[in-house]
């Protein structure tokens, strides 16, 4: 199973937006490095969706529904609203927890689209 973590403003884009519309495209990706892990979904793969500016919290999870990849500068990801997380992860707990140390989301902070790791993922939903 493949883990990502999705970053967006909330007041662009909210998980409070999500539910309300269950499925969504996720588009408006432009970092190269980002859009090279948005080509790597699947179908089923799960991810969790973050909310960036002064909230910086990971606020619920989703499923990726499809993916068309056939344009590889802007590819279409279909994705499916998931749960509110019953303990919302700040950015500061994550940072605390040695099992972010090196990935992308700390080291990186500006990418979108983050991959996780079955660790992290679980973390993230305790």
């Amino acid at each position: 199973m493949a883990y990502f973590l999705f970053k967006t403003e909330p007041d662009s884009y909210s998980f409070d937006d999500f539910l309300r519309d269950k499925e969504t495209v996720w588009d408006g990706v432009t970092s190269p490095a980002a859009v090279k892990h948005l080509r790597e979904m699947k179908k089923g793969a799960k991810w969790i969706f973050y909310h960036t500016g002064d909230e910086r919290t990971a606020v619920g999870t989703g499923t990726v529904l499809s993916v068309d990849a056939s344009d590889p500068k802007v590819p279409i990801v279909c994705v499916k609203v998931g749960k509110r997380l019953k303990n919302p992860k700040t950015l500061a707990a994550i940072k605390a927890e040695p099992i972010f140390a090196k990935s992308p989301l700390i080291i990186i902070g500006r990418l979108s689209v983050v991959p996780l790791s079955a660790e992290q993922w679980e973390w993230l939903l305790i």
